[in-house]
C-alpha cells in the first residue's frame, strides 16, 4: 500500500482517475475517507498522517487567517476556481512536506515536484 504522501503525488498525476474531477474539495473529501478506512481498519497512524494533521494550522498561518475555515476552503478562498485551487494546494503541499513539524528539512530526500505559481 502507498503511504499517504505517495498517494497525494499519484493524486496530483491523474486527479480525475481518483478524484472524478479536478476539485480541492473532492480531494478533501477523498482523503477524509481515506483517514476514515484506516480508522475503521484499526490501522495506526502513520508517521506522515501525523504530520499531515499539522497541515490545517500551516495553511493558516501561511495565508495568516485565523477563521476555523479548512484548509481547502481557505485555499479555494485564494484561488480562481475549484481547479486552480487543487493545483495551488499541490505546490503548498510541496512546501509543507518537505519541512518536519519543527520546520527544518527532512533528513531524507524526497523528490518534489515543482510548478511556478500562476496568478
Amino acid at each position: 500500500m502507498l503511504d499517504l504522501y505517495d498517494l497525494i503525488r499519484n493524486i496530483q498525476k491523474r486527479p480525475a482517475m481518483y478524484l472524478g474531477q479536478p476539485s480541492i474539495s473532492h480531494l478533501r473529501t477523498f482523503l477524509a475517507g481515506y483517514f476514515f478506512a484506516r480508522h475503521q481498519l484499526g490501522e495506526p497512524e502513520t508517521g506522515q498522517e501525523k504530520h499531515f494533521a499539522n497541515f490545517q494550522t500551516w495553511i493558516q498561518a501561511k495565508f495568516k487567517v485565523t477563521s476555523s475555515q479548512s484548509w481547502d476552503k481557505i485555499i479555494l478562498f485564494f484561488s480562481q476556481d475549484e481547479h486552480k485551487a487543487l493545483e495551488q494546494f499541490f505546490e503548498l503541499f510541496d512546501e509543507f512536506s518537505t519541512t518536519n513539524q519543527n520546520g527544518a528539512t527532512p533528513t531524507i530526500a524526497q523528490t518534489v515536484h515543482s510548478t511556478t505559481r500562476k496568478g
